[in-house]
């Protein structure tokens, strides 16, 4: 799982098996360790509500989606979810959870687990 983050954005980009996980099990997270201290970004379900929302807490985000969403997702050609969710001070957190697809062009990274590129 792959997270970047860019202003007031946060995007979540996920292997088949980490997919496949999420919609199993409604959970999958990973940690960077700095040290002593740990960031931890993670994934969850949430029963009703909005479609996607992100906390911040204990040196970790965690972003939820809404579990009937993720039905079905795993094996649909739905590349994933967008979602803008308002904050308490006006201003708004762009919101992207998507299939990571396999890079057109050179890359060291393992992509043996990413989606085939729809573009290849």
């Amino acid at each position: 799982m792959k997270i970047r983050i860019k202003g007031n954005s946060v995007r979540y980009r996920l292997t088949k098996s980490e997919v496949q996980t999420f919609c199993e099990t409604g959970f999958f997270k990973e940690t960077t360790a700095f040290g002593d201290r740990t960031f931890t970004y993670a994934i969850a379900t949430s029963a009703g509500g909005e479609l996607m929302k992100a906390i911040f807490e204990d040196s970790g985000i965690t972003l939820f989606l809404d579990e009937a969403a993720c039905k079905g997702w795993a094996n649909s050609a739905q590349v994933g979810f967008r979602h803008t969710m308002p904050l308490d001070d006006g201003k708004e957190l762009a919101l992207l959870l998507e299939k990571d697809f396999v890079c057109m062009d050179e890359t060291i990274e393992d992509q043996s687990d990413n989606y085939p590129n729809p573009r290849a």
